[in-house]
C-alpha cells in the first residue's frame, strides 16, 4: 500500500496511474461542487462528501455517519473508481476534508493518498502557476466491491471513554476547551480526550509537517501506537486527519469514532469535559 500522504512530484510521476478525487466541503454551508466547477486538478472527478462518504446524520449517530459499504460502493463505481484503482484525493484545507475519503479506502484495503498541499501544491507550484480545468471529469462506471468497514479499525462511544485508548480531539482548541461550539449542542470533549488540532499537523503552507515533529506531535499527546488510538472530531470527517497522520508518523492505523463529538454531545448521560488542554489541566465535567 503507497503511504498516505504524497506530494505534486509524485503525482507528477503516476500520473498515469491514479485517479483523482476533488473533495472539497465546507461547514460554513459553501458548496463543494461549485468550488470544483470553478477550477479543479486535471482529469479529478468531484467525490460528494454527504452523498457518497457519509449517511443521513441523526443525534442518535452524529453528523457524519459511515455511509452503507454498499452507497460507498457504488459512489466509487459511478465515479470511475475501481477496485484496483489507486485514488489521490485532495481539497483546500490541508486535506482535513479528503482524508475521510482516504481513510475509507485505505482502512478497506485499498490503495488511497491525499496530495500533500492539495489544491495549493499545484497552483503555487515553484515551476510557476498551473492551469485548472472546469469542465466536469467523466470516467466510465468501474466495479467497486462493497465491502463491511472493519471493526479493528472503528471505535464506538464507549472505546472513546475507555482509559485504556489515546483519544485524540481532531476540533479547534476554543472546541476542545468549550469555549466555542458553532454546530453540536454541548461545549467542551470527551473526559480524557487529548487535543490535537488536525489542522496544527500541518505547515503554514498546507503541507504536512516532517515525520520527525508529526512523531513528536504525537508521542507529547501519549501516542506510541497506533492500535490503542481512537480519533475523533466533531463529525467523523477531520478526525481522519488525525489518523492519517498517526500512519504517517509511523504508529499504525488507529480507529476513527464516527460519531465523533456531535454524537457524543447528544448522549447527556455522558460527562462533558471544559478548560483541560491535555494532562496536567483541570477538568469540569459537566453532566
Amino acid at each position: 500500500m503507497i503511504a498516505p500522504v504524497v506530494d505534486l512530484a509524485w503525482w507528477r510521476a503516476h500520473a498515469a496511474e491514479v485517479v483523482v478525487a476533488d473533495v472539497r466541503w465546507y461547514l460554513d454551508g459553501r458548496s463543494g461542487r461549485q468550488a470544483y466547477d470553478g477550477g479543479h486538478l486535471p482529469g479529478a472527478v468531484f467525490v460528494d462528501l454527504d452523498r457518497w462518504l457519509a449517511s443521513a446524520g441523526s443525534p442518535a449517530e452524529g453528523r457524519h455517519p459511515l455511509p452503507d459499504p454498499a452507497v460507498f460502493a457504488e459512489g466509487m463505481a459511478v465515479l470511475g473508481i475501481g477496485d484496483g484503482d489507486t485514488v489521490l484525493a485532495y481539497d483546500d484545507a490541508g486535506g482535513v476534508i479528503a482524508a475521510r475519503l482516504v481513510w475509507l479506502l485505505r482502512a478497506t484495503g485499498h490503495d488511497a493518498a491525499l496530495l500533500d498541499g492539495g489544491l495549493a501544491a499545484y497552483t503555487d507550484s515553484s515551476s510557476g502557476p498551473s492551469p485548472l480545468e472546469q469542465a466536469a471529469t467523466s470516467r466510465p462506471r468501474a466495479v467497486f466491491t462493497s465491502r463491511a468497514w472493519p471493526a479493528e479499525h472503528l471505535a464506538d462511544i464507549d472505546a472513546a471513554t475507555d482509559p485504556a485508548n489515546t483519544v485524540l480531539d481532531a476540533r479547534d482548541t476554543d472546541r476542545y476547551r468549550g469555549e466555542y461550539e458553532p454546530v453540536d449542542p454541548r461545549a467542551g470533549h470527551i473526559p480524557g480526550a487529548q487535543s490535537l488540532p488536525c489542522r496544527e499537523n500541518l505547515n503554514a503552507d498546507g503541507t504536512f509537517l516532517p515525520v520527525g515533529q508529526l512523531r513528536e506531535r504525537l508521542r507529547a499527546v501519549g501516542v506510541t501506537g497506533g492500535d490503542t488510538v481512537v480519533s475523533y472530531c466533531g463529525s467523523g470527517v477531520t478526525a481522519c486527519h488525525n489518523l492519517l497522520a498517526v500512519e504517517l508518523a509511523g504508529f499504525g492505523q488507529g480507529r476513527l469514532y464516527p460519531g465523533s463529538w456531535s454524537q457524543y454531545s447528544h448522549a447527556g448521560e455522558r460527562p462533558v469535559a471544559t478548560d483541560q488542554l491535555n494532562s496536567g489541566g483541570s477538568q469540569s465535567p459537566v453532566l
